[in-house]
């Protein structure tokens, strides 16, 4: 995929990926639909796969879970460089992308936790602390439900049936519900249907 990237869209790209951070409660995988809306859907830097491939892989992979927003950046620098093909220059593109993503969304977010937990623990015993930490979490499992939305709907072949994705997506959800099997088979198994032509 080829894109064209002047200043100000990488300036956009950081801004946004800055104003996500602020939004990304319970870590940046809540703010996936809003990265699928800006990067896919009204700008075109990712196609859907890159982007379902970004956070599959990052998901995968060791380590935390945030690297899916640096493959974006990677992918989106790639784009503008021409692909792997581009060479040096699409690398260092990718490094860009890369870097402006990972700076967007960890600094204002670090900033802000670090300031609020430090006033968080010298007030912990007021009612409204309380009441935010309780009244948070139906915010955060709303977040998670949009994440697995755009994950399940944004990425399947035009030649199999969408029932199979939410099929998939029900069972994946009652094992991680009922058992303490690793996500990472649930993964594998994913990945094996996809090779099979189940989704």
């Amino acid at each position: 995929m080829n894109i064209v990237m002047q200043w100000h869209d990488w300036l956009a790209l950081f801004v946004q990926y800055m104003v996500l951070s602020l939004l990304s409660v319970s870590g940046a995988i809540t703010t996936v639909p809003e990265m699928h809306r800006f990067l896919v859907a009204d700008h075109g830097w990712l196609t859907d796969a890159q982007f379902s491939s970004s956070v599959a892989i990052a998901q995968a992979a060791p380590g935390p879970n945030v690297l899916f927003v640096a493959l974006m950046g990677w992918n989106v620098g790639l784009n503008a460089g021409g692909g792997l093909a581009g060479g040096v220059h699409a690398w260092l593109l990718g490094l860009l992308g890369l870097a402006t993503t990972m700076i967007g969304i960890m600094l204002p977010s670090t900033t802000l936790t670090y300031f609020a937990t430090r006033w968080g623990h010298r007030n912990r015993d007021r009612r409204s602390v309380r009441a935010f930490k309780q009244g948070m979490a139906p915010i955060v499992i709303g977040l998670l439900v949009a994440t697995g939305w755009v994950l399940s709907t944004g990425n399947h072949a035009a030649n199999v049936p969408a029932w199979h994705l939410w099929l998939l997506t029900v069972v994946a959800a009652f094992i991680v519900w009922r058992t303490r099997i690793h996500l990472l088979w649930l993964l594998g198994a994913g990945a094996l249907l996809g090779a099979l032509g189940f989704v």
